[in-house]
Parts: C-alpha cells; structure tokens; sequence
C-alpha cells in the first residue's frame, strides 16, 4: 500500500510510521516539525496555515491516516479554539484535498472514547448516546460527523476509530508519565479521583494492530470503531501494577476531585475490532513493565 500518516512525529504516528515501513509499505508521513535530516518522504505542513492540498495532488495514496491534531481534555478547556482548529478545521480540509484530488484514498481518523462522556451502561458499544464532557471530546464528534459528511455527500471512504486509553514508549503525558515524573523527586504522589475510577487501557502495540486491521478490513461506510481491550481497570490497581516496577517504596494519594472533563467508568465494547482478528498480546504488566523501562531511559526534568 501508498499510506500517508499525517501527524508522524506524534506518539502514534510514530509508532505507526516504523510498522507500516516495517511491513514494507510505501509510506509518506507529514508533521508540523522541522526536521532538516528527514528524508524525501517526509512533507512538512505548516502549522500556522495548514493547507493540506499540496500534499494529495502530485503523490497518490491508497489510505491517508490522520494522527494529528490536539489530545488533550485540559488543554481544550483552556484554549478551545485551538482544539477546534485541530481537531475539526484540519479534519474538513484534509477531506477536502483528498476529496478534490484523489477520491478513491481511503482516510482513517483519530477519534476518542472521550466522544461517550459517562455512559449510561458497560461495555459501551459504538451505538451508545454520545455525551462529551469536554470541548476535546465535542469537537472529536463533530470531526467523526465530518467523516461521515465525506462519505455520505462524496463518497469518500472515511472511518473514525474511538481509541480509549492508549499507553506505551514514546508517551510523555498523561497518567503514567506523571506518575514517573513526579516518581524522580517524591515518595508520595497524590493524583485526580478516587482511585476507583476505571479506564480501558491499549499498550501501543495492539493499538497498532488495530489500525492494520482496519486498514485491510474495515468497511470505511463513515462509521466509527472502538479501540480498546476490553476490559475496564480501576485507576487504583494499575498504578499498583506500575509502581511494582520501582526500586523503592512510593505511596499514592487520591484527592477525591476529579478533573473537569474526565469521565469516571470506561470499559469497551470491541465486538467489531475482534471481529477482525484483534487480540491483545500484552498484558497490563508487560505493557508497563516496558514503558516503564523507556521511560527509564528518558531525561526527566
């Protein structure tokens, strides 16, 4: 396959950009990051005035996969426009290009479970009420929306994928880098929540797995596809599970406050990824075990 990852120099995009080249695709990658050592493949976007269009109308491509764009629920409270440029403006200019240059490319997007908000039951299925707590979570529905618009109006092949809690090397924020870099200087670490909140966590190598699939099964009808294990884990075991990997002692307190916009229970339904052969090959202890090695090996400041 011609694959084109835009948003290559992020934790995903990363990680997909050594798969699929791995598995001897031709791939093409875009970033926002200047990288004067980069090869030709490589195609930089300009991050104050995106116009995706250069990038579809010389070099053609059987798939095109959206990485970018902002991921993160405080941020998108703090600087909302921000996170409607990049998660909602791009998605429709990406389309755009493609629809106006190659309309047989297929385009996967990067969605959220943060689309479902609470739920009002688990294992939450793709059909579920979509109730977003944050503007992030918002403005990822609206892009899956977009997607659908492309396929229904144009005939674009589109396909949106929910990820839930992804984890794994590469990963410099979010629950687990906290964790270790707060680690480095205290004994005593105190985070959001109660500790019994639950999340589905994926090691970066499944979730991988899951694109691949997707890439060669998916229906691409501009639905929307749950990324996940499957299984619901309380905050409070693993960080237990994580913090076995330390040398030392270190003890956890929970503030008993939640952060605006993070809901309390997740745990997906995958019905759909299995259905396509997905089955995870790391546990929560080997996926950690080797965050926690790489995050080892990282500067902290």
């Amino acid at each position: 396959m011609n694959i084109l990852l835009i948003g290559s120099r992020g934790f995903i995009g990363s990680h997909l950009l050594k798969y699929f080249r791995k598995m001897n695709h031709v791939v093409w990658h875009a970033d926002v990051v200047v990288d004067y050592k980069a090869d030709q493949s490589y195609l930089l976007i300009d991050p104050s005035n995106a116009n995706f269009k250069p990038l579809f109308e010389k070099q053609k491509y059987d798939i095109c996969i959206n990485c970018s764009g902002a991921a993160s629920v405080p941020d998108s409270i703090k600087n909302p426009l921000r996170d409607f440029q990049l998660n909602i403006v791009n998605v429709f200019a990406m389309l755009d290009a493609i629809r106006t240059y190659q309309p047989k490319c297929k385009f996967i997007n990067f969605s959220s479970a943060a689309v479902y908000g609470n739920p009002k039951s688990l294992p939450i299925k793709e059909e579920s009420d979509l109730l977003p707590l944050s503007p992030y979570g918002k403005h990822k529905f609206i892009s899956e929306q977009i997607c659908r618009e492309f396929y229904d109006n144009f005939g674009i092949s589109t396909c949106s994928l929910r990820v839930f809690s992804a984890y794994g090397e590469g990963l410099f924020k979010q629950l687990f880098w906290d964790v270790f870099k707060k680690s480095q200087s205290e004994n005593i670490i105190e985070l959001y929540g109660t500790g019994n909140e639950t999340r589905d966590f994926i090691y970066i190598n499944d979730l991988v797995s899951v694109v691949d699939l997707v890439c060669h099964n998916g229906l691409f009808v501009g639905d929307s596809i749950n990324v996940a294990c499957g299984i619901g884990s309380k905050i409070n075991d693993v960080i237990s599970i994580f913090l076995g990997n330390f040398n030392r002692e270190i003890h956890v307190s929970y503030a008993g406050k939640n952060r605006e916009g993070d809901p309390l229970y997740w745990q997906a339904n995958i019905d759909i990824i299995e259905s396509m052969g997905f089955r995870a090959k790391y546990t929560l202890e080997e996926g950690l075990k080797n965050y926690f090695l790489w995050a080892s090996s990282q500067s902290v400041n």
